[in-house]
């Protein structure tokens, strides 16, 4: 053999076993981890002199409650610049979503879910710098959301664009998108646990062995990669929380139940403004960050603390530096800011601003129980804690995710009792209300697209069993001698044949039965088709082949049902053979847009 097929062995052995091997796959979630983690330091060192840039400070949510800041460089402007600001910031990062990537509008996480769920975990390479560049500008400029989501989108580029390079098949291709959305909240939070969770429950929806493992290589990358650039920190640090009396879970509860009613207000207040827009504008669509940039400014000119993610403000109402009224005032601010940034066509999350309003939630319900019943309220700041994990449950209904997030945000394992009590309450309330809605699904099925439901289904529902049906077998009444009802099942090829009796449908008779009745009965031919009689489905002639296929699936299903019109009468039969033919015959969505990979 010649030495150059010799020398390509290994090569080709090395990129097969990366596209389908088992331990190929493993090095490119460690690279997908590892530029996710850089892409997130990168991305805050975006956000963090885009807000100099634009607001002369390091972050004016910082600001103290009743001040107005100024823009060093533009102090003829006074407190007025902040106004201009997020109209400003409009008007680079708007017309840049419109022209290079308008899936990146918005808060990113429905997208990665819907990539996932039907387009094989496609995601065009150039939403990850887009979204980067758009969602530090908004930010940067004063746009009242969140780094996360924007950093779950860019993290999921990453992975997807990664195993798209390497041609792998669409299973590992999804895989690799989840890696990178754990990765870009293990970067974002410091909090690897927290990551895997919110990419198995809310990105991949799914918990098998080999998944779970490769996310968690992924995510661990990322935040030692972060760690190692920018250090270690906690979001809130917290006094060690001890919970002496049981009545205290009582007010935990409490709060849950609030929160959960509070996520699912912001939700729909976010989807309210956001047809409220819709409705007015009238313009371009890349103009609209600017003009709608306008009335985010003068949310900021009132509450400062308004200004970008808000963690500074945050941070001052889980430590008790602001009042009850002042607590409630943010918590509303925020989630008309947060609404209007993404309304007007703003690009960042909504973690963040779930965050912030069920901190500022919680710590007003904390002092206001310190005030009243002082000995079952050891600490408001967990109250604060305790809220934000509430209220996320509340708007994105993912409970692991909610809990181990606030857990190593916080690092103290006291919150961890209250913390589960409250985000299980939050989330069932959220379900109640918003039934199978969160956050993230119900801005997908606004658009008419449902995650649960496969492609083929929509093929399915589009498509109604009299248009699939083949016509009946020749009917048998229950009377008919069994022997020759076995003759007629031999002439007309079929395994099963309708029995009626006036005109009205009493089951089916199965070749299986009627050998086995003639086999073993000694009186067999006095034995009529009654004796065999077996139960049959009924298939409405109205109902689409989804129906169908699920009446088909039950016990009695398997050789097909009879197709009745609403009078009861058979009109057709309909089997699996049917249901395939329909599905090989109607048009096929595409599993993914066909997209340039620039």
């Amino acid at each position: 053999m010649p030495f150059p097929a010799l020398a390509h062995r290994p090569v080709e052995a090395a990129w097969r076993s990366i596209r389908t091997g088992t331990l190929g796959i493993v090095p490119v979630a460690l690279a997908v981890g590892a530029l996710t983690g850089l892409g997130a330091v990168g991305f805050r060192w975006l956000v963090t002199h885009a807000t100099l840039l634009f607001s002369g400070s390091t972050d004016v949510a910082a600001a103290p409650q009743g001040t107005h800041p100024t823009h060093p460089g533009l102090e003829w402007l006074g407190p007025w610049f902040i106004v201009l600001a997020p109209a400003v910031g409009g008007l680079v990062y708007g017309p840049l979503l419109h022209r290079y990537a308008p899936e990146a509008r918005g808060h990113g996480v429905p997208e990665v879910m819907l990539a996932v769920a039907h387009h094989g975990g496609r995601i065009r390479p150039r939403v990850a710098g887009v979204k980067a560049l758009a969602s530090a500008v908004c930010i940067g400029s004063g746009g009242s959301v969140g780094r996360e989501g924007p950093i779950v989108q860019i993290g999921s580029a990453l992975g997807s664009t990664i195993a798209q390079v390497l041609h792998m098949p669409l299973e590992r291709v999804r895989v690799l998108v989840g890696a990178g959305a754990a990765a870009g909240i293990a970067a974002t939070f410091n909090a690897p646990i927290a990551g895997v969770l919110f990419a198995l429950e809310l990105i991949l929806r799914e918990f098998s062995a080999r998944t779970f493992g490769l996310v968690v290589l992924s995510s661990v990358t990322a935040s030692v990669v972060a760690r190692a650039v920018s250090g270690d920190e906690v979001l809130v640090d917290l006094p060690s929380l001890a919970i002496t009396d049981a009545r205290t879970y009582l007010l935990f509860a409490l709060l849950g139940v609030l929160a959960g009613a509070a996520g699912v207000l912001f939700v729909r207040v976010l989807y309210a403004v956001e047809d409220l827009c819709e409705k007015v504008w009238r313009g371009p669509q890349w103009a609209r960050p600017a003009v709608g940039g306008l009335l985010v400014g003068l949310v900021l000119l009132a509450l400062p603390q308004m200004y970008g993610v808000g963690y500074p403000a945050l941070s001052a109402g889980v430590h008790g530096e602001f009042l009850i009224g002042f607590l409630l005032l943010l918590a509303v601010a925020k989630v008309v800011a947060a609404s209007l940034t993404l309304g007007v066509g703003g690009s960042g999350g909504v973690f963040a601003p779930s965050l912030f309003v069920g901190g500022m939630l919680g710590a007003a319900f904390g002092q206001a129980a310190q005030a009243i019943v002082p000995a079952l309220v050891p600490s408001t700041a967990a109250f604060a804690v305790v809220g934000m994990g509430a209220v996320f449950a509340g708007t994105a209904r993912a409970p692991l995710t909610a809990v181990i997030m606030l857990f190593e945000l916080t690092g103290e394992y006291g919150v961890v009792l209250p913390l589960m009590l409250a985000v299980a309450l939050a989330a069932g309330i959220s379900h109640l209300l918003m039934r199978r809605d969160t956050v993230y699904t119900l801005k997908l099925r606004r658009r008419g697209i449902e995650l649960d439901v496969h492609p083929a289904d929509r093929s399915l529902q589009g498509a109604t069993v009299a248009q699939a049906m083949e016509p009946a077998p020749p009917a048998v009444s229950s009377t008919t001698p069994l022997v020759e009802a076995a003759r007629r099942i031999l002439s007309s090829g079929r395994a099963t044949l309708p029995v009626v009796d006036d005109g009205v449908l009493r089951g089916r008779l199965r070749a299986d039965l009627a050998a086995g009745a003639l086999e073993s009965d000694d009186d067999a031919d006095r034995a009529t088709v009654e004796l065999v009689l077996d139960d049959v489905v009924r298939v409405p002639v109205e109902a689409d082949l989804r129906r169908a296929l699920e009446l088909l699936r039950s016990e009695h299903g398997e050789s097909g049902g009879a197709v009745v019109d609403d009078d009861g009468q058979v009109v057709g039969w309909l089997t699996h053979r049917c249901v395939l033919a329909a599905l090989t015959s109607a048009p096929h969505e595409a599993a993914a847009p066909v997209h340039p990979t620039t």
